[in-house]
């Protein structure tokens, strides 16, 4: 233990298995206002040397994915009738198109 009664963690891997009572009894315990160590890192168990801050199973990273050429004419099509309809002065708020 250091000067702040906190116990230095090694870095090691165990495989002790905590029953739900014991981790509650843990966090329930837990001083939320405790400073952290200088030297404290996120615990990122999926995430094997990656610099993210959060596990893949908690919120995994962002996948883009494109779209083709399909997607892109019906939507450019659909923003076109509503400018065209717009231009003309009529209104389709309803559902319905309509003399605004």
């Amino acid at each position: 233990m250091d000067e702040s009664g906190l116990q230095k963690h090694d870095g090691s891997v165990t495989t002790d298995v905590f029953t739900d009572e014991e981790l509650a009894s843990l966090a329930l315990a837990a001083d939320p206002n405790a400073p952290l160590d200088s030297d404290a890192t996120p615990w990122n168990a999926s995430a094997v040397g990656l610099a993210t801050g959060l596990p893949e199973w908690y919120m995994p990273c962002a996948i883009a994915t494109g779209r083709g050429r399909g997607t892109k004419i019906v939507v450019w099509s659909i923003i076109a009738g509503f400018v065209v309809i717009n231009a003309f002065g009529l209104c389709i708020t309803s559902g319905f198109l309509s003399i605004a």
